[in-house]
């Protein structure tokens, strides 16, 4: 892409006008070559984290042949087994962080408006619940993508949503009774923080997900964006909540009995937020 040649006009003492036209210049924009300092870094530590631990398992597994055969065949048993899991666990994170941004290419297809792909979309997905599979035939039968999705808004979805509703009142009541229970504050924001990960991956799996270490944390951060609409509400609840700590009287009668009900309907608005997350219909 180039912009427009520039034009210089210069007018003479006599009144002419000399109009000049320049070649034009090219807006594009070399972009840098090579990795960056941060990609650099990240390999290094990549190499180093996968290399050493290889090079001294060979080195082991060469030592205990040369002492014994039956020790060397022990030793790389061992190597390859345990070497197996963590290519297992790694497969499977890889495969749930698949299964999390499948949901997003999902909410593309029931979005698009075309009939084809709508039509795709939503049998792939409601023939994954026993509440949808009852509806699989009438989807079959519609065209109108509209009329698919309020099909699933008030077949699975609903259904998906009201089980999450269900599983958020389960953890908030349980992080109401730790924090009034549990004398120390730190270990009311660990078992919180503990509380509110194990509740991300339940409601993960209402909706069909399986996600390791690196989906939930994909979740939770989409939860916490889905989230943000209710800022107000959250804001409302700490000042009222800061308004009754603020007396002597009432914070030593209802002061760990108030911030156990804002961490519990805090699960509740994480429990909403992430089935948000998690449900594909637009």
């Amino acid at each position: 892409m180039s912009l427009p040649p520039p034009r210089i006009q210069v007018v003479d003492p006599a009144g002419e006008r000399l109009v000049v036209d320049l070649p034009p210049v090219a807006a594009v924009v070399a972009a840098p070559r090579g990795l960056g300092t941060a990609w650099l870094l990240l390999g290094g530590l990549t190499i180093l984290a996968l290399g050493l631990p290889v090079t001294w398992a060979v080195g082991q597994v060469a030592d205990s042949f040369a002492r014994a055969p039956w020790l060397g065949w022990t030793v790389l048993s061992v190597v390859l087994v345990g070497f197996g899991v963590l290519l297992v666990a790694l497969l499977r994170e890889i495969l749930a962080l698949r299964a999390v941004e499948g949901v997003d290419r999902l909410r593309a297809d029931l979005a698009s408006g075309d009939a084809s792909r709508v039509a795709s979309a939503a049998l792939d997905w409601a023939g994954r619940f026993p509440e949808g599979q009852a509806l699989l035939p009438a989807l079959r039968g519609v065209n109108d993508p509209d009329a698919m999705v309020a099909l699933l808004r008030a077949g699975p979805a609903e259904a998906l949503r009201t089980r999450a509703l269900l599983v958020g009142r389960g953890a908030a009541m349980q992080a109401a009774l730790a924090i009034a229970a549990v004398p120390s504050p730190a270990l009311d924001v660990v078992f919180v923080a503990w509380r509110a990960l194990r509740l991300v991956r339940q409601v993960a799996a209402v909706y069909g997900l399986r996600p390791g270490i690196a989906g939930t944390l994909a979740l939770a951060r989409r939860a916490l964006l889905s989230a943000a609409a209710t800022g107000g509400s959250e804001a409302a609840a700490n000042a009222v909540a800061h308004a009754v700590l603020s007396n002597p009287l009432l914070a030593h009668v209802a002061g760990e009995a108030a911030g156990a009900a804002i961490a519990g309907r805090r699960m509740v608005v994480l429990a909403r937020a992430t089935a948000v997350a998690c449900d594909p219909l637009p």
